[in-house]
């Protein structure tokens, strides 16, 4: 059977050449609004005469355009990330292939014009009045056809068949939602007879702070440009332009120019900014002459309510918070995003890797070898490959915030690539080329990586890699390094700690790398927001869905929910922890009696900034960029907070804002709570034990109330609600708690025992068929007001060591022997998710009260962003609500807390946590709306937990961040609140 149209390997045909996008002056026609539509669920080829300006459509149904009609009713979403919705058999796809046919009338006055779509996925043929307009493919990227010649005065019908699958599908294997439709602006745009057809400017920063303005013009007659600002005024737009003194352009002073460039019949307008990019000798990447750290995020174009629609008020929402948290950075992952965001980023300031639409990522897993039968080598796939990054790098060339264009992402190696790779050399010779999977940088200028450990990273910042040594898939190297073009290139984390779920971990040592070693410049979280979409369940509960909530056959679950942004654009713990470790000003204790602060920004001082505490302003230098200084803080008994906020307000932020904070410890160190010296003998009272104001089960040891209160406890809590990294294959520990019964022990009292000074309880905890478990020693005594338990746990039986993937990355290679084995070591031992005390106290106890870290949940490895305090809060208000239900919440370095008339205190510190149901229901929730509030309070008072990691993708918790299964002693002290 020959191809159908959809079906041909070629990138479509009737397209006129791509060009940016302008600001003109000449006519144009929105054409966004209701359509006609007509749904089918196979792929229907040719047409029934639809595309006729005669054919009565009035018994279809009405679409928005732009949008996805899986959204409105018509099919359903799938979310998959590497594999194919279709069976891998390029360049075919099967008859079950979803058809949108789309009508619009319009009135237009006969001039020329041509017909622009920004995106529409996947694959376009498209007729006005009747006549064939051509066929395109590339969902986001923008195509024009020339519709001048089939135009009439009056009504004129556009007719678009939209097809769910093409050929274009194996080219488009991204890590989002598979959605359907026309679902970026069409548009009509005049074109006069002597128009501008294209324009490109360059717009080069001079190291002596001059400018220089050369354009490339395409039109069919003289153009005349005028720089307002730069005092040019309608002077011929072919000359080469110098100025001796110019502002630049950069992400943190975003200072954009207009040119007017004008025929008799059309003028246009183009912001530009001066900037050059360029690569230094050694190897780092700067723009007009300094190193620059992308501190940056991957974003997917997503709304929970309407997909890949995103609206002009969201994109600017996106940059705002974006610039609000710190982020000075983006990779458009993995295709371009609608031109407003660009326009964005460049107003407000954004360093953007301004990717291609391509990802072939399903080779990799369907043939008994990898990427056989990818397009990516295949020459027949040329022309697509070549299409897809000129309509790219032409629709954008003018944006000064793109800094790197990338070739795509995951889509293996091959021929194709390197000849994308080649044309943009070519062509815009002023940006440098990122594709990570060019592993051995043969065809790219900017060596990237994705998900390797900071031990990894620390040996390519040395220039340790050897020739021929590639990580993913593991391949070992020989010879010098000196010899590796790699060591020699700007290395950026393409994609790194994935934020999926409770996490990401490790950030703060990651991006210390990028103070360590001038090549290592940062890069790209995994990624900006959760891609939930907006549902009601059955019983009009609503929820974000993920993959398998629409009943697909085949999909990746919640791998969609992997975003520092909650879907509704709530900040998750993530992305404040991010926030915090990429803060542009460093704010930390310094010698005595005095506070450090240094300057992170690449081109700004701190003359923008106030820095403030609780009594007042402190009083900072100008410091330029890289420069420190100490100055002196009141002396407190208490913490003090120092802040440096916005004295201005910006585009993107009020007056006000916090950019950074740090903290400085009171002067004298805090004391750990004690009892008196008196102590009192427990004795018997019918079933109970008393001891001091404390009650316990005499039979179980169990303590059962406090002065009045009720609370039933405790009872040692080895496990946790996996977290998504948790659950991950290259981490393991999920898989492996369960294996040892820790979501299911059981407790069996071995001796309870009472002294003059006390009472003794000794119980073993372990689970059903499991040979290993822990024996707990309780000691309790008091002082009559209080009571005090101290606490001894240590493992018995047989626990196996566990395995992960990154075993031998994770711990840097240049360490002293000893202490490189000790971290093998504590990486492959056994591990628990904590060690601590589960209590249960009436559900009346819905008030929280503490003095430790907060306001926001932390673990071991994502707790920068927490700071010393006294907080109150709900025990509602703790949960922090994941799409899907994982452990959260737990407060660290507590002193203190009251809950429920009890108070709890450290010795000296615990971590706290406490939530209406319990862990094994959160961990078999697969919703929030899932999560039914029990009768009572699920406390847990925690010795230690072990840390998130980033192991749903890439290395798990590092080891001096695990909880390996050891002996612990602590000790709490309780007492009944008035």
């Amino acid at each position: 059977m020959s191809h159908r149209y959809f079906e041909d390997v070629s990138p479509g045909y009737g397209k006129a050449a791509p060009r940016a996008v302008l600001a003109s002056d000449a006519p144009r026609l929105d054409l966004n609004g209701d359509w006609s539509f007509r749904f089918s669920p196979i792929g229907l080829d040719e047409p029934d005469g639809f595309e006729s300006p005669d054919f009565d459509d009035a018994q279809w149904d009405r679409l928005p355009v732009p949008s996805h009609w899986q959204l409105h009713g018509y099919g359903k979403p799938a979310y998959l990330n590497i594999p194919y919705p279709i069976p891998v058999d390029p360049p075919f796809v099967p008859d079950e292939n979803q058809t949108g046919d789309y009508r619009r009338e319009f009135d237009w006055d006969g001039s020329p014009a041509v017909l622009r779509f920004e995106g529409v996925d996947s694959c376009a043929r498209v007729w006005l009045n009747g006549v064939e307009l051509g066929v395109t493919r590339g969902s986001r990227l923008p195509a024009e056809f020339d519709a001048s010649e089939v135009l009439v005065k009056g009504r004129n019908v556009l007719a678009v068949r939209v097809h769910q699958y093409s050929s274009g599908t194996y080219l488009e294997d991204q890590d989002t939602w598979r959605i359907s439709g026309i679902f970026r602006d069409v548009t009509l745009l005049a074109r006069p007879a002597d128009g501008i057809r294209d324009v490109f400017v360059h717009a080069d920063y001079q190291a002596d702070g001059g400018g220089r303005v050369r354009l490339e013009v395409d039109a069919d007659g003289p153009v005349e440009v005028s720089i307002p600002l730069l005092g040019v005024e309608a002077a011929p737009a072919t000359q080469t332009f110098t100025f001796e003194r110019v502002r630049p352009w950069s992400a943190e002073d975003p200072f954009l120019y207009e040119a007017v460039l004008s025929t008799p019949s059309e003028r246009v307008r183009v912001r530009f900014g001066f900037r050059t990019v360029e690569i230094t000798e050694a190897g780092v990447l700067t723009v007009n002459g300094q190193r620059i750290v992308l501190r940056g995020v991957n974003r997917h174009e997503f709304d929970p309510d309407r997909g890949r629609v995103v609206s002009p008020e969201l994109m600017r929402r996106d940059v705002e918070l974006m610039k609000r948290h710190n982020v000075n950075a983006v990779r458009t992952s993995h295709y371009p995003p609608h031109p407003t965001f660009l326009d964005l980023c460049d107003e407000l300031g954004l360093w953007v890797v301004l990717e291609c639409d391509l990802e072939t990522h399903g080779f990799d897993q369907t043939r008994p070898e990898p990427w056989i039968g990818n397009p990516s080598g295949d020459p027949r796939w040329r022309a697509a490959y070549l299409d897809r990054v000129q309509r790219t790098v032409e629709r954008d060339k003018n944006h000064p915030s793109i800094i790197i264009w990338s070739l795509g992402n995951e889509a293996g190696d091959g021929q194709n690539l390197e000849a994308m790779a080649e044309w943009i050399h070519e062509r815009d010779p002023s940006r440098p080329v990122h594709y990570e999977a060019d592993r051995l940088a043969r065809y790219v200028d900017v060596y990237g990586e994705m998900y390797r450990t900071p031990a990894a990273v620390r040996r390519i910042g040395q220039g340790g890699l050897l020739p021929g040594e590639i990580f993913y898939p593991l391949t070992a190297g020989a010879g010098d390094p000196a010899d590796d073009r790699r060591n020699r290139m700007p290395f950026i984390y393409t994609e790194f700690a994935h934020a999926m779920g409770n996490g990401p971990g490790a950030l703060a040592e990651y991006m210390r790398l990028t103070d360590e070693f001038p090549r290592v410049q940062g890069g790209f979280v995994w990624e900006w927001i959760d891609q939930g979409l907006h549902t009601t369940d059955a019983q009009g509960r609503e929820f974000f869905a993920y993959g398998g909530d629409f009943g697909e056959e085949l999909h990746d679950a919640n791998y969609i929910c992997d975003g520092l942004m909650f879907p509704d654009r709530t900040p998750s713990p993530g992305m404040l922890e991010y926030q915090k470790v990429i803060e542009p000003v460093v704010i930390e204790p310094g010698s005595p009696g005095h506070v450090m602060i240094r300057n992170r920004y690449a081109f700004l001082d701190l003359s923008h900034l106030r820095f403030t505490h609780d009594q007042g302003e402190l009083q900072v230098p100008r410091l330029g960029p890289g420069e420190s200084v100490e100055v002196p803080v009141p002396a407190l008994d208490g913490w003090l907070t120092v802040q440096a906020e916005l004295a201005e307000a910006t585009a993107w932020a009020p007056e006000g804002h916090v950019v950074a904070w740090g903290q400085v410890p009171p002067a004298v160190p805090e004391r750990s709570p004690a009892l008196s010296e008196v102590r009192q003998a427990a004795r018997r009272s019918g079933d109970h034990l008393l001891l001091g104001p404390a009650r316990f089960d005499r039979r179980t040891g169990t303590l059962v109330g406090l002065g009045d209160r009720q609370l039933h406890g405790p009872r040692l809590a080895l496990w946790r609600a996996p977290t998504d990294n948790d659950r991950s294959t290259g981490q393991g520990d999920a898989g492996y708690w369960k294996a040892r019964g820790l979501d299911r022990l059981l407790h069996r009292t071995v001796s309870v025992e009472t002294s003059d000074d006390g009472l003794t309880v000794v119980v073993r905890s372990s689970a059903a068929n499991a040979g290993c478990g822990y024996l707990s020693t309780y000691r309790w005594d008091t002082d009559g007001q209080r009571v005090r338990v101290s606490v001894h746990t240590e493992p018995v039986g047989y626990w196996p060591e566990r395995t992960s993937a990154f075993d031998e990355e994770m711990v840097d290679s240049d360490l002293p022997d000893e202490e490189r084995k000790e971290l093998l070591r504590r990486h492959s031992a056994p591990s628990l998710a904590r060690i601590g005390l589960l209590w249960q106290l009436p559900e009346e106890a819905s008030q929280v009260e503490w003095f430790g870290a907060g306001p926001g949940e932390a673990y071991p490895d994502s707790r920068q962003a927490v700071r010393i305090g006294h907080f109150r809060a709900t025990v509602d208000e703790l949960q922090t609500p994941y799409v899907r239900p994982q452990d959260n919440g737990t407060r660290a370095d507590v002193r203190w807390a009251e809950i429920g008339g009890l108070r709890i205190e450290g010795d000296p510190v615990f971590n706290l946590a406490a939530r209406r149901w319990s862990d094994r229901q959160l961990a078999a929730a697969r919703h929030q709306s899932d999560l039914v509030p029990e009768p009572l309070i699920y406390l847990y008072t925690d010795h230690a937990v072990q840390g998130v990691g980033s192991g749903a993708v890439g290395p798990g918790v590092l080891p001096q961040h695990r909880l390996e299964v050891r002996a612990a002693d602590f000790a709490f002290i309780l007492s009944a609140t008035d």
